[in-house]
């Protein structure tokens, strides 16, 4: 291969080369800038395709080709109209190209580059906008999707997208360039890849430039974290309008970008929730028995779902309700319909997921999300939804929708496991249900992002919220974002606006977020100047008017009235501010070339990377439309593949934090015997004949775990939080004589210094 340029598997050149892609971080919005390297080095003219991801929320406001020096931007028109220029200049001889949004996930782009003369090159430019969704640990998380999964499609369904998926490495190169600039310090910036060393530009840290380090192998996305000092202080970017625009349009009046922190009086966050239904999805589709990551000590995914399940079951609130189902092609629940928590239910469900296996064939998501919709909730247990894949599902807008018209009666939380999990499926339904977003990549451990989510779900659920604008006198505003029906404490949460009319230099607006907490009356007030924020280059607009187009599309999506007018309204919106949508696409026409083309085009597939061998086969269709057949033996070589993996994998070492969590009742106590002496490194005997005289053994057992949690494992205090809370909860409950004296015992037996007070008893 080294001898003969790039060549695919088959053989046949592949006309991409490099991907070379720039990022400008400003504050928490990224405009990343890729190009992509063509060169046709057949001998007959090609068409090269190349289907690739983009983050989900990413609005692509700019395409353009260069041809030796001649430059050609495209425009964005009507889908259709853009489709038959394509094919007229190509079947022409015209040099052009064709940019579309995947009609059943945003989250996938389909690139046309047609008509390349043998030997020419050809430099294709895309650019886009994108929202940096803040972390638990209050870094930005920018993601540069390198893997694109395929999206298993049911046998009998057209729908889907045509890719060439390479299981080996792909033939073509990626650098990439970073440049931070904040108002506010940058403290760090962290990578999943190798990064050059950071450089800061200025003495006071506000920019900064970082290089991916060369030689990325494509097996995983590209994910960098920013830290900010004071990341999450609420903040508000206010961009100037074009004045060649339309009077009136989105794109000639100011538009502002609202970020808000909520913070909840303390008094209500340290009683968290004991009630509600928590009903676990679990992926168990074959992909399911891949590894966490390729590096040395990897879990299998389903090994891990099941570490986190046992987890969360031991973390639930007693008297609440759970169920849990495993889905793939079909589905399964543990219970026919959601059971009390109490010691007999979680020792049956542990039973069952111990057994769990990644034996389910494909990833069907709707049906099983379809029966849990259709199971009555329970009054005053608030529905909490858990849904764990490392998959891509078809049809993503059709399982956003079904989580979007149930989100009055439940929240979803949502999490993606392994490199490649559809970003545009994770956040959407997370954003849908009201819910939290997570992506488990990498080395990550899943177990504390999950955690982290189950704090959210046990927050009291915020009622009545309301926006409220304070403007000069001669400004009205239009709010462009969905309204508000979820907050939790810390996150943020984004309004965009459309400012109309002129203020009068140097004047301030307020904006106030008003709601009900426990029916006590909240509000949150952010401040800002409406003078606009130098430099920001129309990001905000373009992202505004990509929030608008997404709610347009939902509005088309549930059967509006008025189909048409929502249609001509995204069309108009799409065409003005130069953004795509699923009714668009960018079109470009070199009208200077034209060749004599005998017979079709050549076709080349750009193959890119995936992270496991699709048992499917895939046919392409017209109209990104591909048909996957999935027959029995592909499915059972799937089985016996993944059993076959579960089988040969290193019995890994037993986690001592776990082998704790599993032995805890429901209740929230331990007993004392030889299971929970051997977490500690001792004997049965050492821990009773070391037990004061009038206490009973399971609040010995339960007050040993307890500092034994804190004594030895207080860097992973954000998984075992909950579990510590209903054991602490439990001792109050029991009479014990002097707590004191007990506690100074068991930290001499264990060897800790934990005082009373930090075991919050």
């Amino acid at each position: 291969m080294e001898n003969c340029g790039l060549l695919s598997e088959n053989n046949v050149p592949v006309p991409l080369k490099s991907i070379s892609v720039q990022v400008l971080v400003q504050d928490h919005v990224a405009t990343v800038s890729s190009t992509l390297q063509y060169v046709n080095e057949e001998e007959r003219p090609l068409e090269a395709l190349f289907v690739f991801p983009l983050p989900a929320d990413a609005a692509v406001c700019h395409f353009s080709a260069k041809i030796g020096e001649q430059e050609i931007v495209a425009e964005v028109q009507d889908r259709e109209t853009a489709r038959d220029r394509y094919d007229d200049a190509v079947s022409s001889g015209q040099q052009a190209f064709l940019l579309e949004e995947s009609s059943e996930s945003p989250d996938v782009f389909r690139l046309s580059v047609g008509c390349l003369s043998a030997g020419q090159n050809a430099a294709v430019t895309i650019i886009y906008v994108t929202e940096l969704a803040v972390q638990d640990d209050h870094s930005l998380r920018f993601c540069l999707p390198a893997v694109l999964n395929p999206r298993y499609t049911p046998a009998g369904s057209a729908a889907g997208i045509v890719s060439e998926i390479s299981s080996g490495a792909v033939p073509y190169t990626l650098t990439l360039s970073v440049h931070v600039s904040s108002p506010k310090p940058i403290s760090k910036l962290e990578s999943s890849c190798t990064l050059d060393p950071l450089v800061f530009l200025h003495s006071d840290h506000t920019q900064a430039t970082v290089n991916l380090s060369p030689g990325h192998m494509f097996d995983k996305d590209v994910e960098l974290f920013v830290y900010y000092q004071d990341t999450h202080q609420p903040s508000a970017i206010v961009e100037a309008g074009v004045t060649t625009a339309p009077p009136g349009s989105l794109m000639r009046d100011t538009v502002v970008m609202i970020s808000l922190y909520p913070e909840f009086p303390e008094e209500v966050m340290s009683s968290l929730a004991s009630r509600g239904e928590f009903v676990f999805v679990i992926d168990r589709s074959g992909s399911m028995g891949d590894m966490m990551h390729h590096g040395k000590g990897a879990q299998m995914r389903i090994e891990s779902a099941k570490d986190t399940l046992l987890l969360l079951l031991k973390s639930l609130p007693v008297g609440c309700y759970f169920n849990i189902y495993g889905f793939g092609s079909r589905f399964e629940s543990f219970f026919p319909q959601s059971v009390e928590y109490n010691q007999d239910t979680v020792d049956k469900a542990l039973k069952r997921v111990k057994e769990m296996k990644a034996d389910m064939g494909g990833t069907e998501i709707l049906q099983p999300l379809k029966h849990i919709y259709s199971q009555p909730c329970y009054p005053d247990h608030p529905r909490q939804l858990f849904v764990f894949t490392d998959g891509e599902v078809f049809n993503t807008k059709e399982v956003l929708d079904l989580v979007k018209s149930h989100a009055h009666s439940h929240r979803c939380f949502s999490f993606g496991i392994g490199e490649g999990a559809s970003a545009a499926l994770i956040t959407g339904m997370a954003r849908e249900g009201s819910g939290h977003a997570q992506f488990i990549t990498d080395t990550d451990r899943m177990q504390p992002k999950v955690m982290q989510s189950l704090r959210f779900a046990l927050q009291p659920a915020v009622l009545n919220i309301s926006v409220d604008w304070t403007l000069p006198d001669d400004v009205t505003v239009d709010t462009l974002s969905p309204p508000i029906n979820v907050l939790f404490q810390g996150q943020r949460t984004l309004i965009y606006a459309q400012l109309k009319g002129e203020s009068s230099g140097g004047s301030e607006g307020t904006v106030t977020v008003k709601y009900s907490l426990k029916d006590q009356p909240v509000a949150n007030q952010l401040h800002f100047c409406l003078k606009p924020t130098e430099k920001t280059q129309l990001s905000i607009h373009r992202l505004a008017a990509r929030t608008l187009i997404r709610s347009l599309e939902q509005e088309e999506r549930s059967g509006a009235a008025d189909v048409e007018g929502i249609r001509s309204r995204m069309v108009e919106l799409s065409v003005q501010a130069g953004v795509s949508s699923v009714h668009t696409a960018f079109i470009a026409v070199n009208k200077d070339s034209r060749q004599t083309v005998k017979g079709p085009l050549l076709q080349r597939r750009v193959p890119t990377y995936d992270l496991y061998e699709t048992c499917c086969l895939m046919e392409a269709c017209d109209d990104w439309d591909i048909e996957t057949d999935c027959n029995d033996g592909a499915v059972l070589s799937l089985q016996a593949d993944s059993e076959g993996e579960q089988r040969d994998a290193p019995e890994l070492q037993k986690d001592s934090l776990l082998q704790l969590v599993s032995l805890q009742k429901a209740s929230g106590c331990w007993d004392l015997d030889a299971t929970l002496a051997d977490v500690f490194g001792k004997t049965e005997d050492e821990l009773t004949n070391q037990k004061p005289a009038q206490v009973d053994g399971s609040v010995w057992a339960t007050l040993l775990a307890l500092i034994w949690l804190y004594g030895c494992k207080i860097e992973q205090q954000v998984e075992w939080q909950f579990v510590a809370m209903k054991a602490a909860s439990w001792i109050g409950s029991q009479k014990v004589g002097d707590l004191s004296q007990c506690v100074c015992e068991g930290n001499v037996l264990l060897g800790c210094q934990v005082t009373k007070e930090t075991l919050g008893i």
